[in-house]
């Protein structure tokens, strides 16, 4: 918000200093500090419509339960229950290294906000010097070389009064970057929580394939073998062997494919854990989604501007780029910087505590800029160029989350009625190979329809699998595009204004 200064209170302060009996020099600084607190030249934050429905699409409302919990008030560790995904999530807090970059460039945002609210204030040191010098003869007004001394010891102060807010505006703008810095942590700890949860389901998946692959293989392995020795004894063709040895070598082919994804997938869940991850053969996926991760009640689109860390970040910026036209156009004005010392001084090291050494220096300084070649000019139209292009990004960040919650809402949706459909087909398909095979051995039916019923179960099976993988990463989804839950307090505490 732009700070409005009150003239009124200004001006009772400085006639209240005016009656009091100090030296001038001291109040024509105080009458400095007090105007340097009552201007700001940074224009008032841009106030924006989102620019999204005011509601989710319709067709991804429903089936969400009215009386789930939102997003925002469930922590991640009371949303993933299963013990391996938590210690995985766990590891991963500790050890990824794109989210330990992200703490540190907190860091690196508060150090840099630290130095710009230092610059508000007085920067008071402590200065000694010492100097022995000896002038020939031709040089000395007397005519014979003359040796002199200068021992000074003191303390120095230097100032620049903020009458036109340019220093707090560059610290207003640092603090928002710290902000944002710290708004981007917490969108990286939300992704990464996510991605993890989403590697590790897509790894039960794969297991979940793996195990139906390889009873498939043990079937077709039995029954090659049965039809070699049809062969051998001339029961059957050897081009029903060969149809027989032909899926059994499909199968072998799906297996092998399926082994170089877990690898990949393991690859890659390694990587965000920052660990060698060693994980056997999991448990199949849940038949419910719901039972193995709670519902979400989606709630309203403009829930998401306090609730998803991308999007603040975005707004932080924006002020950051606000604040910094203000520190642009105060560039304009006169700069006013106070420059003192006040200690010792002596031509001897022994008189320079002696009285009467005392010695001080007040050299106030303005600075007005004349001619620039158009700097000044340019870097103000910088500044207002970069503030639009953050209010765009603002904007954008939040038709990208409403994007990310609408799909995630369709996603779960029809997801799940696609499950219950591949279900039902695994189901009919098992049936038909069963009765299938009754035909084949009763005569009734060639084996080219055995073989088209086993590969059609096959297909449809392996299909469910990762239809229910794509349900449960629909869910963990949703819950990284509403923002996630409450993150434990572990960041450091924000600076004090």
């Amino acid at each position: 918000m732009r700070m409005q200064p009150q003239p009124g209170a200004c001006r009772q302060n400085a006639a209240g200093m005016r009656r009091g009996p100090r030296p001038r020099a001291f109040a024509a600084g105080a009458l400095a500090v007090l105007l340097a607190g009552c201007a700001s030249l940074s224009p008032p934050v841009p106030v924006t419509t989102a620019p999204v429905a005011a509601t989710y699409p319709d067709d991804a409302l429903p089936g969400v339960d009215a009386d789930a919990p939102l997003a925002a008030s469930v922590a991640w560790r009371d949303y993933f229950t299963d013990p391996q995904l938590r210690a995985l999530i766990e590891q991963a807090l500790r050890n990824n290294r794109d989210l330990r970059l992200a703490t540190l460039r907190v860091a690196e945002a508060r150090a840099g906000y630290r130095i710009r609210r230092a610059d508000q204030w007085p920067g008071v040191g402590l200065d000694a010097q010492g100097a022995r010098s000896r002038a020939p003869g031709d040089l000395s007004p007397t005519g014979r070389p003359l040796v002199s001394g200068d021992y000074e010891v003191g303390l120095g102060l230097s100032w620049e009064l903020d009458l036109w807010g340019r220093v707090r505006s560059l610290k207003a703008a640092a603090l928002e970057t710290y902000f944002a810095t710290e708004a981007a942590r917490e969108a990286a700890t939300v992704n990464l929580i996510a991605a993890v949860a989403d590697g590790y389901v897509g790894l039960r998946a794969l297991d979940e394939r793996l195990r139906l692959a390889q009873q498939t293989i043990a079937t077709r392995q039995e029954t090659y073998r049965i039809f070699k020795r049809r062969v051998e004894v001339g029961a059957t063709s050897k081009l029903e062997l060969t149809q027989v040895q032909t899926l059994l070598n499909q199968a072998q082919a799906l297996r092998t494919e399926l082994e170089r994804e877990r690898a990949a997938q393991a690859h890659a869940l390694a990587l965000l854990v920052g660990a060698p991850v060693d994980l056997d053969a999991l448990a199949p996926l849940p038949a419910d989604a719901d039972a193995w991760l709670p519902a979400l009640r989606p709630g309203l689109p403009s829930d998401l501007l306090l609730d998803r860390p991308d999007i603040l970040a975005a707004e932080y910026q924006l002020r950051a780029a606000n604040a910094d036209i203000g520190a642009a156009r105060a560039a304009f004005f006169p700069r006013v910087a106070l420059t003192g010392a006040l200690g010792s001084a002596s031509a001897q090291l022994d008189g320079l505590f002696d009285s009467g050494s005392r010695a001080w220096s007040f050299v106030p300084t303005i600075s007005l800029p004349i001619f620039s070649g158009g700097r000044l000019r340019a870097n103000l139209d910088l500044a207002t160029v970069r503030r639009d292009a953050a209010v765009a990004e603002y904007e954008r960040a939040i038709q990208a989350a409403f994007r990310d919650v609408a799909d995630a809402l369709s996603a779960r949706r029809w997801l799940a009625e696609q499950v219950r459909i591949l279900q039902e087909t695994v189901d009919a398909q098992a049936e038909r190979a069963r009765l299938a095979g009754l035909r084949y051995d009763n005569g009734a039916a060639a084996f080219l329809e055995v073989l088209d019923a086993q590969r059609d179960l096959l297909t449809a099976q392996q299909q469910l699998a990762q239809a229910r993988g794509a349900l449960l990463s629909s869910h963990i989804l949703l819950y990284a595009a509403l923002g996630g839950g409450p993150l434990p307090e572990d960041a450091a505490a924000a600076p004090s204004p």
